[in-house]
């Protein structure tokens, strides 16, 4: 999908990126780009991405690891390549990510990780979360972590389908442990 060139930029979506780059991301990149063709839509994910990622209740490898989970449940590498140095520095142990990686899940992990890992990938396959999860997830996460991180499934899945639609580029990402193709 070829870029917009900034000329002929609609007030809306020059509006929409003025407001992307006064945030925290700062720029206009990524899953942002293909979203400008609806600003509306754009500015108002934005937004919840921005809350996920710099206002949640939830820890930050907790995210990280979710966030990883469904780059590699959608095999988006833009996602994988762009939030793995992230996990990484967020304290999510390198065997893990490797695990993630490889589609496989890993073999051991300390709470809080261990909840939110079962809890993403209960919702990416059925979105189904047992009894018993559930009420392990209220004691390690707290209900506003839950839920924080269900809606952290659901908007970085949105991202992931937009990219995979409109062939988002990956090509200047190195990420630290390569997404296995599958």
């Amino acid at each position: 999908m070829p870029q917009l060139p900034t000329a002929v930029l609609t007030p809306a979506q020059q509006e929409a990126v003025a407001a992307i780059s006064a945030g925290p991301r700062g720029a206009l990149f990524g899953p942002f780009v293909p979203l400008l063709r609806s600003p509306g839509a754009m500015v108002r994910l934005q937004e919840v991405g921005a809350y996920l990622r710099f206002g949640s209740s939830l820890p930050k490898a907790v995210l990280e690891l979710a966030i990883l989970q469904v780059a590699r449940g959608r095999n988006q590498a833009f996602e994988w390549g762009y939030h793995c140095p992230l996990a990484l520095d967020a304290g999510v142990p390198r065997d893990v990510v490797a695990d993630v990686a490889a589609g496989r899940e890993p073999r051991s992990m300390q709470e809080p990780l261990a909840t939110g890992y079962a809890i993403v990938a209960h919702v990416l396959a059925d979105d189904a979360i047992p009894d018993e999860l559930y009420d392990r997830a209220i004691d390690v996460l707290g209900e506003e972590g839950l839920i924080d991180l269900v809606v952290c499934a659901g908007y970085y899945t949105t991202l992931a389908m937009v990219m995979n639609a409109t062939g988002t580029d990956a090509d200047a990402l190195d990420p630290p442990i390569e997404m296995s193709a599958s």
